[in-house]
């Protein structure tokens, strides 16, 4: 019982953890932009590629510099975790998923 209840909880505290991962565009290596639903090897790659001429201002810097990546798809990707320094796509400050409902 006791190690029913204690899988249980490590397995909650994981979920929540991935639930809540926020990567910024700007400060995320090729690997966590990787860990992006939406976000594959390629696309990451073409991120990191326009990065390095200079850091992404907003989503629709965003948008105009990265093939592949227009309004429908920011939506998705700001929904999945994605931020441009430090904000998703609607401009709010990222914020825990359970913080937006209350």
């Amino acid at each position: 019982m006791i190690r029913k209840l204690l899988l249980a909880g490590a397995t909650l505290v994981a979920c929540m953890g991935m639930a809540f991962a926020q990567v910024d565009v700007n400060k995320a290596d090729q690997a966590a932009l990787d860990g992006i639903k939406g976000i594959g090897p390629a696309k990451s790659k073409a991120i990191m590629a326009e990065r390095a001429k200079g850091e992404f201002k907003d989503w629709a810097d965003l948008e105009q510099r990265v093939k592949g990546i227009g309004e429908k798809n920011a939506a998705k990707l700001s929904e999945a975790g994605l931020t441009v320094n430090g904000k998703t796509l609607d401009g709010g400050a990222a914020q825990h998923k359970e913080a937006k409902h209350k």
